[in-house]
């Protein structure tokens, strides 16, 4: 069978002669702009500033030819950061897409139920209160796992009812952010420093084991995920019609949830609790083309975007002076939370 794929009629995707996926032109301009900007923010990330690959000697060093100081930059410094960033935004990406689909809030994503609070909670733990019992980011892994422990017992009904798992999730962030704040009060400043970074998310001196961490999470879970696909669809029209449509709702608020928040804890094994990514790139997907629905593939490319424009920015901005990409990604949070309250303003829904 041939990997080649063609349309073979308008709204069919077929690969060979077994697989065969609906899709949507405007979708698949969509994806293919967003690769594209996604291409040219990763080649401004390895050629611009002072240890900048220079563009005509960039081909040669991806199929490698690098030597030297550009070996060092893309083997070394830039390149497991690059990939690390592409790996966590589109982790992040398809966390929110299928949190979204599954609770039908456009507001929600794994950080409003204390996942990235959590991982903040459990890196000042290990990094302030117990240095050198684990590894700071594993401690924060340890946090988010413990957080997402306590939500699913505060509903009593696990991952089940969207309402409660909001609210429960509002409450144990709360309580999280509370107890971090109050470490990073009591400790030392210098100390603090080391903290900083896990709360806000960060991708400096990132590395290969980082990279193979979190593809290999997307590995396990994208198939998983695209096996949902119809069930997410179904489940947007509501329970009833869900259930009436074979697509048990429980069952996949369940799985979705399950699966989100294995690919948010993923993202803060490498990189921290980075914030807003999960809870954007959703919804600028379903701009993107008009349409209802997860947007899976869609979802992860742009998440995959602004985690790298945002680590750009981190790099090359000259007024950021090491700040944590985190710091970036929530100022796009802010921007696109102010856009949503002038939107919804103007069409008299506030």
């Amino acid at each position: 069978m041939t990997a080649t794929a063609e349309r073979a009629r308008p709204g069919v995707l077929r690969i060979g002669r077994v697989v065969a996926l609906p899709v949507h032109r405007g979708y698949l301009l969509a994806a293919l702009a967003v690769v594209v900007l996604l291409l040219g923010a990763s080649v401004a990330t390895l050629t611009l500033g002072r240890l900048g690959i220079p563009l005509g000697e960039l081909p040669g060093a991806l199929v490698g030819g690098a030597e030297g100081s550009d070996a060092f930059v893309l083997e070394r410094l830039r390149g497991p950061r690059l990939v690390v960033a592409i790996g966590t935004g589109a982790a992040l990406g398809l966390s929110g897409a299928l949190f979204q689909s599954v609770t039908r809030n456009p507001l929600g994503s794994p950080d409003v139920i204390g996942l990235g609070a959590g991982a903040g909670a459990g890196a000042a733990v290990f990094a302030l209160l117990l240095p050198g019992t684990l590894p700071v980011w594993l401690g924060a892994l340890a946090g988010a796992a413990l957080a997402m422990g306590l939500v699913y017992f505060a509903t009593g009904t696990g991952f089940r009812n969207p309402g409660r798992l909001i609210v429960a999730g509002l409450g144990v962030a709360a309580m999280a952010f509370a107890f971090t704040e109050y470490v990073v009060y009591v400790m030392e400043r210098d100390r603090a420093s080391v903290l900083m970074a896990y709360v806000n998310g960060s991708l400096s001196a990132r590395d290969w084991d980082h990279a193979a961490t979190i593809w290999l999470v997307l590995a396990v879970v994208v198939p998983l995920a695209a096996l949902l696909g119809r069930r997410l669809d179904a489940s947007e029209m509501g329970d009833e019609l869900a259930a009436g449509l074979g697509a048990d709702p429980t069952r996949t608020r369940v799985f979705a949830v399950t699966l989100s928040v294995v690919l948010s804890a993923g993202a803060v094994s490498v990189a921290g609790p980075i914030a807003f990514v999960a809870l954007t790139a959703p919804q600028i997907a379903r701009r993107l083309t008009g349409g209802t629905g997860a947007h899976q593939a869609l979802a992860a490319l742009v998440g995959a975007l602004l985690l790298v424009l945002a680590d750009l920015a981190a790099q090359q901005a000259p007024w950021s002076d090491g700040l944590p990409v985190g710091i970036y990604t929530m100022a796009i949070g802010g921007v696109y939370l102010g856009y949503l309250l002038v939107r919804e303003w103007r069409r008299g829904r506030l």
